[in-house]
This record gives structure tokens, sequence and C-alpha cells, in this order.
């Protein structure tokens, strides 16, 4: 007998469903864009525990008559394909007849539903593919689909189910995603007997994007229009001033299908280049329509994923849109460099060919267009970094003080190097500095990111990387303060008030002992709102909504207690609040830098691993100039 044999009915849907319900979104999905197919105008959402014990979608669309239910539910079953033809001419969410097949193989099904020509409705009950009892009862026109118990009959697949609130977030997003691509179709959703969202059939993208996604999203979205022979694009983009941490707020539909494709996604993004920061993501909501003769969306179960199959030129023609409607909500300023003089078009070298008589305050003015500054012991000790105690200085009253630091006025300048003209060690022998740094002096730095400090005693120059090293200081402190529970928060004068999605409220509300911890003080301020009255102190005083956007964007969703939290975190927000590339810091600041640094527990990589310093020794020198081999 040979090893090849059919797999029972039975098994075979339960393969077929898995490729189509992976998770109770899944199932939402798919029941929400049947009732979109059967022209309802209003779409109710409820769901219990994630979704996993209960779901109902309900709709007042067009319902099923009884020979069509007891169709309804057999594999590859629909009413919208009539032969391969169809195939290429999509104009329906659904069409490959796997959803309600798919859906009853692995829980158990209950439907009501009732046509406008039909005096009473029918009552349902269905598993794996086959109705059980059918009655007829009093429902009114449409269709309400509850789906209970999921994989019930695949233990194995449920176990790898998520926790309540991750499952419900799942949900969440995906209603937004329909009810965004949806706007002239009332949504409602209800979540463990709460409404957490519901939109009105009023025709506007703007207000229905304001509802789903709050009014700071919606404030900051520009229209873009497109209309040709072959295709339609209309939707809105952010300004330069709306970004975010990740891609949860780009939305991409087609011929009213959500759509994921990354070449659309990248010809967005890369209008955006120089406009917004690196690693942060614009938001956009994208309509397309267009000839469905042009695609194939019939790659995977989910057709979420499409292939552009025709001439039209849709990447260009977005690439075109979104750069013309940038070049009305930005202004991107132009650097200007001043005419340089006859001295400034000399060789470098050239200008450092002058005697040391020369050095003199009205040389150095013409020639460096340096301003002296200096600073007391006072100021050092105490680390009062406010231009109030920074005093300016001219070449004769300097000689006795702590450090002068040369600062480069010219613009074109500003970037190259400033150095110091008086060196000196502000470390004192304490015990807990690293040894190797604990005598650096700061000599200068290049191009407002390389801080050059030397050892003397080992004779060596170090190279610090300003950023990295700043890096490395607020995180263990950060995190030192975290695990002693003694984090210190600076009340705001004026609260920060941010409107969230609903998935972003319910993550919120999970985790406030979460944020609570990490020094924010927060209360909830209305539907999906909060308002954040403190936050941590250790940032001095940060982009309050930025930097609890980023900490929301990137927590994890199924965190078990407040305390689970990960180390990354921390080195996100020490990123993003350290001081930059290019930033010019006096050398107040660069010794107090150098000072924390040599205390930290690591002092030679940032958090995410790169170095802070690179050391440079005189016998490296002398192999560079070929003085010893």
């Amino acid at each position: 007998m040979g090893k090849i044999r059919l797999l029972d009915e039975s098994t075979i849907q339960k393969i077929a469903a898995g490729e189509v319900i992976e998770r109770p979104a899944s199932i939402v999905k798919e029941l929400v864009e049947n009732s979109l197919d059967a022209n309802c105008q209003n779409i109710v959402i409820e769901i219990t525990d994630g979704g996993k014990n209960f779901i109902r979608v309900t709709d007042d669309g067009d319902g099923i008559d009884e020979d069509d239910l007891q169709l309804a539910f057999k594999r590859h079953s629909t009413s919208k394909l009539r032969n391969i033809d169809d195939l290429y001419n999509i104009y329906t969410l659904g069409f490959r007849g796997e959803a309600l097949s798919s859906i009853s193989a692995v829980s158990k099904v209950e439907i009501l539903t009732k046509t406008s020509k039909t005096a009473a409705g029918l009552h349902a009950f269905i598993e794996e593919g086959n109705i059980k009892t059918i009655d007829k009862v009093g429902t009114p026109k449409g269709t309400t689909m509850i789906i209970r118990d999921l994989f019930y009959n695949l233990p194995v697949r449920k176990k790898f189910l998520k926790s309540n609130l991750t499952e419900s977030n799942k949900v969440s997003d995906m209603v937004n995603k329909l009810a965004l691509g949806n706007y002239k179709v009332t949504f409602k959703f209800i979540k463990d007997n709460r409404i957490v969202l519901k939109t009105n059939k009023n025709g506007d993208m703007k207000e229905n994007i304001y509802t789903i996604l709050g009014k700071d999203i919606a404030r900051g979205l520009y229209p873009v229009e497109f209309k040709s022979e072959d295709i339609e694009i209309k939707g809105f983009i952010s300004d330069n001033n709306l970004y975010r941490s990740n891609r949860s707020h780009q939305y991409i539909y087609l011929n009213g299908r959500y759509i994921v494709n990354y070449g659309l996604t990248n010809a967005i993004e890369q209008s955006y280049k120089s406009l917004i920061p690196l690693n942060r993501y614009p938001v956009f909501i994208m309509y397309i329509n267009m000839n469905p003769n042009e695609l194939d969306v019939n790659i995977h179960p989910t057709k979420q994923e499409v292939k552009f199959t025709g001439d039209t030129d849709v990447y260009g023609i977005l690439d075109n849109i979104i750069k013309k409607a940038l070049n009305k909500s930005v202004s991107i300023p132009i650097f200007n460099v001043n005419n340089r003089n006859e001295d400034e078009e000399k060789p470098f070298v050239e200008l450092f060919r002058e005697s040391a008589e020369n050095m003199s305050e009205p040389y150095i003015e013409k020639h460096t267009n340096i301003v002296i500054r200096d600073y007391t012991e006072n100021d050092i000790s105490t680390n009062t970094l406010n231009d109030n105690n920074i005093r300016k200085k001219t070449l004769n009253e300097i000689g006795t003080k702590i450090g002068t630091n040369f600062e480069l006025k010219s613009e074109y300048n500003s970037n190259d190097f400033h150095v110091f003209k008086k060196q000196s060690s502000l470390f004192d022998n304490d015990p807990d500095m690293n040894n190797e740094l604990s005598d650096l002096t700061p000599m200068g730095v290049v191009f407002n990111t390389y801080i050059i400090a030397k050892n003397h005693k080992l004779n060596k120059v170090f190279f610090i990387d300003q950023h990295a090293a700043h890096e490395r200081v607020m995180y263990e402190r950060y995190r030192n303060e975290y695990k002693n529970e003694s984090i210190n928060t600076q009340q705001l004068i004026a609260p920060v008030i941010i409107d969230l999605t609903n998935s972003e409220y319910s993550i919120f509300t999970s985790n406030k002992d979460y944020f609570y911890n990490l020094g924010f003080i927060t209360e909830e301020f209305g539907p999906n709102s909060i308002a954040i009255r403190g936050v941590p102190i250790v940032f001095g005083k940060p982009n309050v909504k930025n930097l609890f956007m980023d900490l929301l964007d990137n927590m994890e969703k199924d965190i078990k207690s407040s305390y689970d939290i990960k180390l990354d975190k921390l080195m996100k927000l020490a990123c993003t609040n350290a001081i930059k590339s290019g930033d010019r810091i006096d050398e107040i600041e660069i010794k107090s830098l150098l000072k924390d640094l040599a205390k930290c527990e690591n002092p030679y990589t940032c958090p995410h691993g790169r170095p802070t310093l690179i050391e440079l020794t005189k016998k490296d020198l002398e192999k560079q100039f070929l003085r010893i081999i």
C-alpha cells in the first residue's frame, strides 16, 4: 500500500482555516468586510475577553436568504464570483469564499439574518461548516454574526493566543483601519461592555480621522488629491512637525481595501527625507482608486498584499503629489555661507605660520573670530551652567582662572573646531572614578561633536563622542534611580493633554504603574485623553509629548506587570534626550560631562553598544608620521 493518502474533510478545513483565521482580529476583519459588501450603513462590533470567547458583528445590510444560508458556510462558496474572469474585475472586499467556512471550522457560530423580501428572519447554529439547527425568528433587516469559543477544537492553536489586552488591542487596531477606510459607514466598537469608538457616516474624511486618531493627528494633516483617467488618489499626509517612532499610523486603502505595500510606503517616506528626524516616520492616510484589472489582490488569503500588474505608475504619481503637498506645508531654511575674506581663503596651515608675538587679542578677533570666555571655580563646583554665570573677558584678565574657552563666532567656522587656551584637570582623586579617565584634561572640540582630552600621566589623547558619552551618563543615572525607586519628578506648570486612539488608551490605562515608576504623573482626562502633570527630572525639560509617545509606541503590549521594564526603554529615553552631535556645549559642560562619564560603571560604550571614546597614544601618532616603524 502506498504512503500517500487523501486527508479527511475536517482536517482539510482546519488547515485552510489556519491561513485565514490567526486570531480574533482576523475574524472581525472578515465579518466586517462581509458587512460592507452587503451594502450596510451601520456596523456594531462587540467583543469580550479580547474576542477569544465572544465576538458579535451586527449590520443593517442586505441579509442572507434561506437558500444562500445553506451554502454560505461551505468551502469556496461565494456570491461575489461566477468564473475565473471575475478574479480580474474585483470590486468587493471578500471574494474567495473562505471566510465563513474558516470561521465555522475553528469556532461555534450563531447567525441571525433577514432580507428585505422576507417577513421573518433566520436563526441558525453552525459548527465545523455544518448547520446544526435553523429556525425562523423575528429580527430586523441585516445580519448578526456571533462567534464563541475560538479554537475550541484546536487547543494547541488556542495556547498561542496572547493576553486579553493584547488580543483586544489587535481587534481595536483592525476596527480603526476598517473605520478609516469606510468613512461613509457608521462604526460602533464595544469592548467588554464599554463603547470605545463611534463614528458618524457623514462622508467627511477629516472628521472621521479626528474621531478615530484624535485631534493632535488630525490637526497636523494636509490634504492631497490627484485624478486622471486611470487613477484617483486622495487623502492626508502629515507636516514636518507630526511624526511617530513607528509606522503604526500609516494607512493605505486600495479600492476601499486596507493593504500593505512597502513600495508605496517607501515612495511616501522618501519625500520626508531631511524634513523629519532620522528613525521617525510620517503619518498618512491614502485612498487610491483604480481599475481592478491593473492589480492583483489574490496573493494571500488575508487579501492585504497587492501587486500592480498594469502600466500605471502609481509610485511616481504618489511621489509627485506628496512632494507638492509638502512644499506648501513646510519651509526648509537655506544655509547661507558668508563671503570669506582673503585670510579665510588661505590654506589651513598658513593661518598658524604667524609668530607667537602676533597672537594678540586684535589678531585673534580679526583672523579667527574667537570670543574669550572664562568660568569661576564656583561655577564649576555648583554645576551651574546657565548663561548668567558666563562672563566675557579680555585676554589681559585671563591668567589665574580655571579654564578658558575660545568660541568661534563665524557662522562658517562654528562647526569646525574650538580650542581651550588653558588646560587644567578638574578631577580630584575620587575613588568612584575610572582610573584611566580620572585625569583627563579637555583640550578642545572638533566638528561640535568630538571632545579632545589628554591624560598626562598615561601620555594618551582621547576623542570622546559627546552624544554617546551623554547617553551613557543619562542611562546609568536613570537606571540607578529606577532601581532605587528614587526617580525625582518635576511638576509641569501647565499639564500636557494628549489624545490617544482607543488601543493606545487601553495600553496606557493597563500600565499606569509603569509610567508612574518611570517618573510620569498622569491622569485620565476624558474619553481617550490623558493629562501629563509631571515628568522625570533627570531629563531636564524634555519634549513631554514626544517622550511619552515614544514610550507608548515602543511598549510591549503584553507587559505582565508595571515592574516588567525592559532596559531598551531606558536606552530609548537616554538616546532621545542626550546632547546631540553638532550641539555646541561650553567648556564647563564638557568638564562636567567627562567627570560624570569617569564615574560610570561602563564608560566605554553608549547603551546601544557604540564606543563613547577612542584613544590615540604618542606611539600611535609617531607611527603615522613614520618616526618609528
